[in-house]
């Protein structure tokens, strides 16, 4: 889940926004003067979101960070195929 918000009220509710972060694998978006906006995530994910970049595409390294950011929400899930006719397009 994504959350957007003035800074004065994450100031005013750190430790609360800080916990939906932290147990709740939550992103929240800062708006602050000056269009210079902010973003708060957690540490595992953006261990993960570092792992996919540094990983090249085709390795099993790439493929565990794919599918933890997948399961954070972060990148969409692969569509279920079903059938040959699937592959085909």
């Amino acid at each position: 889940m994504v959350v957007a918000l003035t800074q004065s009220d994450f100031r005013a509710h750190i430790k609360k926004y800080l916990d939906r972060v932290n147990n709740e694998d939550e992103t929240i978006y800062i708006a602050r003067a000056n269009s210079r906006s902010v973003v708060v995530i957690s540490q595992e994910k953006m261990y993960w979101m570092e792992k996919a970049l540094q990983a090249k595409e085709d390795s099993l390294n790439y493929a565990v960070a794919r599918d933890q950011l997948i399961r954070r929400h972060v990148l969409p899930d692969d569509p279920i195929i079903t059938t040959d006719n699937d592959l085909a397009g």
